[in-house]
């Protein structure tokens, strides 16, 4: 099979009418902010279509402000939403519902399809979410020992 790199922004209206007829939509995100769970470049994710207000530890699809498209996990839902990157630092508060164009159902790994329906996966985002403080006390003793040079990109 041939692959052709396109971007998000190109196919974005054929995406958005996919999922207005309430079928699922499969591409390869890229970028490193959502490492280890979806590799970009590499890893698949299924888009769903929205099923109304969203919950913690979801993976929403969401268009910034500033344009860029972003896939990030929901860590706290309150009016607006708190996502990061399983492989940042930094939250983004105040993504907002309007924001939002579909959520991430399952990814593709290794040609092995994973739901994030499964209890693994649940259990997966939770001790992820819960040990984010120890991976920022890692950089930040890396940061102190090595200095800036030697870090890993986290977007």
């Amino acid at each position: 099979m041939h692959k052709t790199s396109v971007q998000l922004e190109q196919i974005m209206p054929l995406i958005r009418q996919q999922l207005a007829s309430g079928e699922s939509v499969k591409f390869t995100p890229q970028g490193t902010s959502m490492r280890p769970t979806i590799w970009g470049g590499r890893d698949q994710v299924v888009l769903s279509p929205l099923p109304g207000k969203l919950k913690k530890y979801d993976i929403p699809l969401y268009l910034r402000d500033n344009g860029h498209f972003v896939l990030h996990r929901i860590v706290k839902v309150s009016q607006c939403y708190t996502c990061v990157g399983d492989n940042q630092v930094e939250y983004e508060h105040g993504v907002r519902q309007d924001q939002l164009i579909a959520v991430v159902t399952a990814f593709v790994r290794k040609g092995k399809l994973h739901s994030v329906n499964s209890l693994d996966y649940r259990i997966y985002c939770r001790v992820w979410h819960y040990t984010r403080f120890l991976r920022r006390l890692y950089r930040a003793i890396k940061w102190k020992i090595c200095g800036p040079a030697n870090q890993t990109p986290t977007q």
